[in-house]
């Protein structure tokens, strides 16, 4: 049995089941009793399964600081199972007991018997966790890719949206793709988010191989030393699925049917003024000896002019790309059109009107809507604050026989 207090240590206290179930139902008994808090009992199946119903509870509560008091063994086990299911977003203190009753004050549990805990593996554990997670359905209905008609069918492409994934934080649910220190959804969990969008786009089991972004023009081609940070991809290796992520940031496709290359870039206001979109071509064409004539650029869902704004300081630098890239430069905070500011430097590094498919292209289906204005089907920093969840473009070569599965499908 492990006992967990979260956030207020009089408040909650979280009992992970036992084999002693008297001594269980005492426990909560005296707890409530004793403490005038809440017991919640974690008796949901698999370990697996209990710790991550009690990250639901946590993160419903915001409770950051989680209190445990386990075994040595526990320790152990515990802290395998928090490395799969937890970030650096919850603080996990452990006290380690034995026999004699625990002196903290805060964590103090009224019965000095806990049961010793069966050993396991940490490999076991993620397999476990990996088990449980494909086991969960889908929120928010099924995962849903929008593709442009623009990228030849010789290419698997498309841009995920929010939809059909198992993250379940509010700005998170559900298909987030993106897992860092700073926020609640666990690798583990993106990555089965990932796994879901790779079997319904049909790259799976090729994991997503995002940019490293860093707001600015770097490009890595694929083959040479990978810079620490970069907001492209280019390359014409098959097989490689590159991905750009965003959230209100545009995500752009880059495809040459005729050289066979593909690249991908972030592109957030800092990258379109310095250029991501041209260099990432310039890229193409240097490496691999594509034709500007040949080179079709999508640019996916992003913040609209509708919803973004700068300091009128750093709006106006967007007036030095055309005048109407700012719809109201006298404005404190004027409104920027990044893609119409991306389709006028594409257009005057050579790259064909016709081959850009973004907003502004009413003959084709739209794969370029507003990701703030769009809270049921995108995720969007600028809508959501700093707890954003994140979609992502993605482009790659199929292999021979991948490319009939994909034909046929």
């Amino acid at each position: 049995m492990l006992t967990f207090c979260g956030g207020d240590a009089n408040a909650h206290v979280f009992l992970l089941r036992g084999s002693n179930g008297k001594l269980l139902s005492s426990l909560s008994e005296r707890l409530t009793r004793n403490r005038g808090g809440t017991v919640h009992v974690l008796d949901s199946g698999s370990v697996s399964e209990c710790l991550y119903r009690f990250k639901q509870t946590a993160d419903e509560l915001d409770i950051n600081s989680v209190a445990v008091v386990t075994s040595a063994r526990g320790r152990e086990t515990l802290s395998w199972y928090q490395e799969q299911l937890f970030t650096a977003v919850y603080a996990f203190e452990y006290l380690v007991r034995s026999g004699e009753a625990h002196t903290d004050c805060r964590c103090r549990s009224p019965d000095p018997v806990l049961a010793e805990h069966p050993r396991v593996s940490a490999d076991s554990v993620r397999a476990e966790v990996s088990a449980f997670l494909q086991r969960l359905p889908a929120l928010h209905g099924e995962v849903t890719i929008l593709r442009s008609t623009i990228i030849p069918e010789c290419f698997g492409h498309g841009f995920s949206t929010r939809t059909g994934g198992i993250s379940d934080i509010q700005t998170l649910s559900s298909l987030n793709l993106f897992s860092s220190s700073k926020r609640r959804d666990p690798k583990t969990v993106v990555d089965e988010n990932c796994r879901r969008l790779a079997l319904r786009a049909g790259f799976h089991p090729q994991p997503l191989r995002f940019v490293k972004v860093n707001h600015g023009c770097d490009v890595w081609v694929i083959g040479m030393v990978e810079p620490q940070s970069y907001d492209a991809i280019v390359t014409n290796q098959t097989g490689v699925v590159i991905a750009a992520p965003g959230a209100d940031c545009m995500p752009l496709l880059f495809a040459d049917p005729v050289s066979k290359v593909i690249g991908v870039a972030h592109a957030g206001w800092k990258g379109t003024l310095m250029g991501v979109a041209m260099v990432t071509v310039s890229a193409m064409v240097r490496e691999f000896g594509c034709r500007l004539g040949d080179i079709v650029v999508v640019t996916g869902p992003s913040v609209g002019a509708c919803c973004f704004t700068l300091e009128r300081g750093q709006a106006l630098a967007f007036q030095s790309i055309h005048p109407g890239c700012v719809s109201d430069p006298h404005s404190a905070r004027p409104h920027i059109n990044l893609r119409f500011a991306t389709r006028i430097l594409l257009q005057r590094g050579g790259i064909l009107p016709k081959h850009i498919h973004d907003d502004s292209a009413s003959d084709r289906p739209c794969v370029t809507p507003c990701t703030s204005c769009h809270p049921e089907a995108f995720f969007s920093h600028v809508r959501d604050g700093l707890n954003f969840g994140t979609q992502a473009g993605f482009l790659w070569i199929p292999e021979t026989e991948e490319l009939r599965l994909l034909s046929a499908s």
